[in-house]
């Protein structure tokens, strides 16, 4: 079982003061869960641990550049999402506020800095050329192959390509890649109709169910320096389309530890099934009496709760008990609460949509991120490049560096 420690143990052994501690929180350097009681939080001893460790290294360049790649201090900057005291904002605006108001091609539009008429305009949405060679792959797809079409096409991609630097032309090829994504999820044809409103029609959702699946994909939009964000950050860095960077983003995607957390919560919910309080609770003490997780649950930063899934689990809760207690039961085992992933798949489950779509709509809202990270990175002009501190057997001297 995880170890805690209070407010005071926690500051003590980083050898801070309370007020760094929360600093600390803020910055999403450390986690904190309550404790049942309204002033007290508390700490993984293994994350406090590991921050101490990375303090005591950090007048080190070569310890703090490593620190960087987990969790650690911003790496490059962005003027996209801001993730700041448990709220989630794109571009100065709360990112939940949006999900409430806003449709898909407007969230859109405001992460790419771009005209939303130019990005969606109406009209045939087959008919960009980039695009119209590619429409027979769509055609009878069935929702489980849905985004494989995005790996196997390999045509030239002149709508989102580097040289393609009229801002017009740009948000144009944008909008046209958003509904390829969308239309891979779907295995349907490209549509000029609202992204949501697509998903509803093949689904077959009313409009309650049309207006839940808008607000997922917005609450996916984006999230900071995630991992497939961060790839298709350093795709595009490289000079590539934009589309090779939304591949690129969903082929990270696919991971165990990130959307492919969904997978895994799926076949937690299949296990723990829908049974008494006692029961629940004691399927997930067994879970981690042998050693494994409970996936779907916690998140660096939110350490009071993923605000997205706040956001999702007030519409989807109140018709499932059972999974309140799971949550329940999770936040009294382990302190932890419910993350975007379990969310997603609740809300799939709630809808009775097709296995899979709790990933396929992670995928299609998170498209937007990506191509509003691989614009700016794209317009930095940058290539990222790190250094590697090689840890492997040294060279072995050739006969003339001993001669010499």
């Amino acid at each position: 079982m995880p170890t805690y420690l209070s407010s005071a143990e926690a500051a003590a052994a980083l050898g801070v003061s309370r007020q760094t501690l929360y600093a600390y929180v803020s910055r999403g350097l450390l986690s904190a869960q309550s404790d049942g009681t309204a002033r007290e939080s508390r700490y993984l001893e293994e994350e406090v641990t590991r921050l101490a460790t990375q303090r005591t290294r950090g007048r080190k360049p070569k310890e703090v550049a490593k620190a960087t790649l987990s969790w650690g201090l911003p790496v490059l900057e962005s003027a996209i999402t801001l993730i700041e005291d448990g709220r989630l904002y794109y571009r100065g605006r709360d990112a939940v506020a949006l999900a409430n108001s806003q449709s898909v091609e407007d969230v859109a539009a405001l992460l790419w800095n771009a005209d939303v008429r130019q990005a969606f305009g109406p009209g045939e949405a087959t008919a960009h050329p980039a695009y119209a060679g590619l429409l027979k792959h769509f055609a009878g797809r069935r929702a489980e192959e849905s985004l494989l079409p995005l790996f196997t096409i390999a045509s030239d991609d002149a709508a989102t390509a580097l040289w393609q630097t009229s801002p017009e032309r740009t948000a144009e090829g944008s909008g046209a890649l958003m509904r390829l994504l969308a239309a891979s999820l779907l295995g349907t044809r490209p549509s000029s109709a609202p992204i949501h409103e697509q998903c509803a029609k093949a689904w077959k959702l009313d409009a309650h169910g049309a207006a839940l699946v808008r607000m997922a994909l917005v609450l996916c939009a984006d999230h900071e320096l995630n991992a497939s964000s961060f790839t298709a950050r350093c795709v595009a860095s490289t000079g590539t389309s934009l589309r090779a960077s939304v591949i690129a983003g969903l082929a990270a995607l696919t991971g165990g530890k990130h959307g492919g957390t969904t997978a895994r919560v799926e076949a937690l919910l299949d296990e723990i099934g829908e049974h008494g309080k006692a029961d629940i609770a004691a399927g997930l003490q067994r879970r981690l009496a042998r050693g494994d997780d409970l996936p779907g649950f916690g998140h660096h930063l939110y350490p009071d709760g993923d605000v997205r899934a706040n956001a999702l689990l007030a519409e989807v809760l109140p018709h499932h008990p059972a999974w309140r207690d799971i949550i329940g039961a999770t936040r009294n085992l382990i302190g932890q609460h419910p993350s975007v992933d379990f969310a997603l798949v609740a809300l799939r489950r709630h809808l009775q949509l097709p296995v899979g779509a709790a990933f396929g709509l992670f995928a299609l809202g998170r498209g937007m991120g990506w191509i509003a990270q691989a614009l700016e990175q794209r317009a930095s002009g940058e290539l990222i490049r790190p250094r590697a501190a090689y840890t492997g057997p040294r060279p072995v001297p050739s006969v003339v560096d001993l001669v010499k």
